[in-house]
């Protein structure tokens, strides 16, 4: 076979360890609280759009994922609401941001006063926004306010 026509495969990721069902509500690598995964809508509200989001946020279009929520600062509007780190922004005001470059989806969120978000917690997808970075040797930007 010629190099040119051979193709890479993606890294060989292992089956995630079982746990016994008697044992899974006392493991600590199980949660069976399908409510910490629904989709939710939250509204933040600032008083300028020059005030703080109180939030980091990682990857996008370009990275080949989502936007994920990589921070939440400690005492502000953003913890208060229950936001966390892995928290997928679905949407943004009615504006998908399943498929949106980061750089689109940060003038969103820092040009509005009232953001309404839908989120979910994802933290599967959060992990492989790192991985991306380290296998394509590519950073994936943050946005702080």
């Amino acid at each position: 076979m010629e190099p040119s026509s051979m193709v890479e495969l993606p890294a060989y990721e292992y089956a995630p360890r079982w746990v016994p069902l008697a044992e899974r509500c006392h493991h600590p690598d199980y949660n069976n609280d399908l409510q910490l995964f629904l989709m939710r809508t939250v509204t933040l509200i600032r008083e300028k759009v020059s005030d703080a989001l109180g939030f980091n946020i990682r990857g996008g279009k370009e990275h080949f994922c989502g936007i994920f929520l990589s921070k939440v600062m400690p005492n502000t509007e953003a913890e208060r609401l229950g936001l966390q780190e892995a928290d997928q922004i679905v949407s943004v005001n009615e504006t998908n941001f399943e498929d949106i470059e980061h750089a689109k989806a940060v003038k969103i969120l820092k040009s509005n006063t009232e953001i309404v978000m839908q989120l979910r917690y994802f933290p599967y997808g959060y992990r492989k926004t790192y991985e991306k970075v380290q296998n394509s040797n590519t950073g994936i930007g943050a946005a702080s306010s």
